[in-house]
């Protein structure tokens, strides 16, 4: 599993499951392209939709310091756009702001929040307050969910590249040089329109990671309580195990075949820590909640009037103590 050199900087732990998933979902997706569309284009559509979804869960289990000890080297294994909307380093950079469990749900501080607050709703027009209700459905999010995630993402980029952030413009600058890869390939290797592989593989290969997503995380006073344990599913593989999602947040740089057993080994220490925020499948969600709303849009808590953002900066290390690359460090009870 791991090769050691005796001089400063041959060290390199690499985590060889990882690295065989990421080579089985890019060549998945290529052999779909190239010999199974010509022939079989709806088969074809299935699979690189499975495999836009894979990589996405590929590239958060990289920006947890997997599956080498060099940052630089695991960018490089995931850097393939696929698909197509989130550039790696925008989604590493809020997602490990998102990991601060103390501010978990909040509309302001946690960039993966579906809450919004009261008075920037209120501002809203009401087709867009009936899209976010919809979307807080199981069925909306799977439908609507990847349209409304990406274009208020993009949009929101872009403004802050005009305002000057150059740390998100060479995030954006990087993803492109991968598209010109990835957008040729589509429509000129494999033949498939655009636009195709935009209302397809793209879109729903969002939508099946907004399965996992759509309860990921939930109000509670505690902020162990805030997020989900889902048992078993047999998406597990496609999430990487990230419906165990709790043990995920507390042991952020655990790999992710090891969660299953890291579960199991003390399960019913886990279920006591979130409060029992637990369902035992995606199955029991979709029954529950497919057309019916799952959370408020507005926060039932938090930001219920105007007051400046906390800017809030979770408190990370530069390399965790394993030398797995950055992390965040375990949340502490809030203080307010």
């Amino acid at each position: 599993m791991a090769k050691r050199g005796n001089k400063r900087g041959t060290t390199m732990a690499v985590e060889w499951p990882t690295v065989f998933l990421i080579v089985a979902c890019y060549g998945s997706w290529l052999v779909a392209g190239l010999v199974i569309w010509p022939a079989w284009p709806v088969i074809a559509l299935a699979v690189m939709t499975l495999t836009v979804a894979l990589q996405s869960s590929l590239v958060h289990e990289v920006l947890h310091g997997h599956p080498t000890r060099n940052a630089h080297v695991n960018e490089a294994l995931v850097s393939l756009p696929i698909g197509l909307v989130w550039p790696y380093r925008r989604f590493k950079a809020l997602h490990l702001r998102h990991h601060a469990d103390e501010r978990l749900t909040d509309p302001l501080d946690d960039p993966e929040s579906y809450y919004c607050a009261l008075w920037q709703h209120e501002g809203l027009p009401e087709a867009m307050r009936l899209m976010l209700r919809i979307n807080n459905t199981m069925a909306g999010r799977f439908v609507i969910g990847p349209l409304l995630s990406s274009v208020g993402f993009i949009l929101g980029d872009f403004r802050a590249i005009r305002a000057g952030n150059k740390a998100i413009r060479t995030a954006w600058i990087l993803h492109g040089a991968g598209l010109l890869i990835v957008l040729p390939l589509v429509h000129f290797g494999f033949g498939l329109p655009l636009w195709l592989y935009v209302l397809g593989p793209v879109w729903f290969g969002q939508s099946l990671i907004a399965i996992r997503t759509f309860a990921e995380h939930q109000w509670s006073e505690h902020p162990e309580g805030r997020t989900i344990i889902v048992e078993r599913s047999p998406l597990s593989l496609l999430f990487l195990n990230n419906n165990l999602h709790f043990v995920h947040h507390k042991s952020p740089t655990v790999a992710w075949y090891r969660l299953p057993a890291l579960f199991r080994e003390r399960r019913g220490e886990w279920l006591r820590m979130n409060k029992g925020y637990a369902y035992p499948n995606y199955f029991a969600l979709v029954r529950a909640y497919a057309f019916r709303v799952k959370e408020p849009v507005v926060h039932p808590v938090l930001r219920r009037a105007p007051e400046p953002g906390r800017a809030f900066a979770p408190r990370i290390r530069a390399r965790n103590v394993n030398g797995l690359g950055t992390a965040p460090v375990p949340a502490e009870p809030p203080k307010e």
